[in-house]
């Protein structure tokens, strides 16, 4: 299985790249991923990025299912507290019914100060709010009038596909495993951590939950394809240097994700596992081993003609031999 993922970083350093011909290179790429057998789109959420990091992904989400017709997308993650519930709930619903079964959105709690700040949001409340975010979302998709906050609402129409295969919650601690247990959501840990599974378990166990699911990461955050994967590491080293560098500068203390990776140097980044830059037979023995790769064919603002070389070479090369057992 391959995913594309994109966050669209333009760093300050790259000249000749707009994010007007990024998005637009994305859409190809996500038409060109439908017509070619790739499995799904994954995109994320961040404001008041210096580097333009995707901001409304609901909107790119939108845009990219009405591109194609077979690609699954998932928003990981959509910052709830951020956000009114209702008007998501809403949105949800339009794209479901516009492309039914296929958008799930993984609800996360959010973590960095200026992005409350620049909402108005209290971040102390960051737990809370996205427990009644998610209550107040899957109370709206049964389709009837119902009171919030004591406000009569009423979200219609409502969406086609199974409330509970719509949302699932992220996070990195035991709250988040909770608090997906709780609402009889899967669990979409940012993190590798069999300690989370048990947790979500347990208390899905507690709490009637039947049908419980957690899909923790494995393998890289990134694959790219090439023949010379040494060349194109020293060509695109330093877009991925920043995005890594970037990244792990907004985590906190108690955040945690398989993405960070704490890289002064390529030497480090190279080493940490996340970036992977592969040959064709490399990407096959990885599908193989860990059943999916991650293309992120724009990261860091890296040149779009890379990012097409990689898929080609997906389309063309890994994924027949995948086909041919």
């Amino acid at each position: 299985m391959i995913l594309l993922r994109f966050d669209l970083r333009i760093p300050p350093f790259v000249d000749g790249l707009t994010h007007a011909r990024q998005y637009a290179e994305m859409l190809e790429m996500c038409r060109f991923g439908d017509e070619h057998g790739f499995a799904g789109v994954v995109l994320s959420e961040h404001h008041g990025s210096e580097d333009g990091f995707m901001s409304a992904p609901l909107v790119v989400a939108a845009g990219v299912l009405g591109a194609t017709r077979n690609l699954f997308c998932s928003v990981s993650a959509l910052l709830l507290p951020l956000h009114e519930p209702l008007r998501v709930a809403e949105d949800i619903a339009a794209i479901d019914l516009m492309a039914p079964g296929r958008i799930s959105v993984v609800a996360g709690v959010g973590y960095r100060d200026e992005e409350f700040t620049m909402f108005d949001r209290d971040r102390t409340r960051r737990g809370r709010a996205t427990d009644e975010g998610l209550a107040t979302m899957l109370e709206a998709w049964k389709g009837e009038p119902f009171v919030v906050d004591g406000r009569s609402a009423w979200v219609t129409p409502r969406p086609t596909s199974d409330p509970h295969s719509l949302l699932a919650v992220g996070g990195s601690v035991e709250a988040s495993a909770h608090r997906a247990a709780r609402h009889h959501l899967p669990f979409v840990p940012a993190v590798h951590d069999p300690e989370l599974e048990a947790a979500y378990l347990a208390e899905s166990a507690r709490v009637g939950h039947e049908s419980p699911f957690c899909m923790m990461p494995s393998g890289p955050g990134l694959v790219l394809v090439t023949r010379d994967p040494d060349a194109l590491w020293d060509r695109i080293g330093g877009n991925l240097l920043y995005d890594a560098r970037a990244y792990a500068s907004w985590q906190k203390p108690d955040q945690r994700t398989s993405w960070q990776v704490d890289a002064t140097d390529l030497a480090t980044l190279r080493a940490g596992g996340q970036h992977a830059i592969v040959t064709p037979e490399e990407c096959v023995d990885l599908i193989r081993k860990t059943g999916a790769a991650v293309s992120h064919p724009l990261c860091g603002g890296i040149d779009p003609a890379i990012g097409w070389e990689s898929l080609q070479l997906m389309a063309d090369e890994v994924l027949p031999t995948l086909a041919a057992g």
